[in-house]
């Protein structure tokens, strides 16, 4: 696997972004994700996006994380948010997810930022099973969904 940093408007990243709305609207029956994302959000060093590609050189998973400083949505300073973390289907149980959380966590980190913050809900067993196995803990909710009973919000200091 080869792991990239990449422009969040860069074409592979559409894609594959393309592809986890859909799955969000499948498990949630909902459009998608809402959150207002722009690609300046994830422009070094106030944030990255990577995508992993396979040998064939095939975009198969993707994660970026945002600087996030005090709001009125319930955000902190020194806050790095987890965005659009996601693995093709094909791809899964390969710890994908794993490698690109490790190397985002260590981005921020770098960058100065003192807790990752990560948003996620009731139809997204996997992805709340690797945030608690990777050291994330249950916190105050924030962000668009964080008055919707199925969202679920988790940090870890970094």
């Amino acid at each position: 696997m080869n792991i990239r940093p990449v422009p969040f408007d860069h074409p592979d990243a559409v894609k594959l972004n393309d592809e986890v709305q859909a799955e969000y609207h499948e498990r949630y029956g909902d459009g998608g994700d809402a959150t207002h994302l722009e690609p300046s959000d994830f422009k070094p060093p106030r944030g990255l996006y990577l995508i992993a590609y396979d040998d064939a050189d095939r975009p198969v998973a993707t994660g970026g994380w945002r600087s996030q400083d005090h709001s009125d949505e319930g955000h902190s300073d020194g806050d790095a948010e987890l965005k659009r973390m996601f693995v093709i289907r094909e791809m899964r149980g390969h710890g994908l997810a794993r490698r690109i959380l490790a190397a985002l966590e260590d981005d921020a980190r770098a960058a100065g930022r003192t807790r990752m913050i990560l948003e996620t809900g009731t139809e997204q067993p996997e992805a709340i099973a690797l945030y608690l196995s990777s050291g994330y803990e249950p916190c105050p909710k924030f962000g668009y969904y964080r008055d919707y009973d199925s969202s679920r919000c988790y940090a870890k200091p970094l």
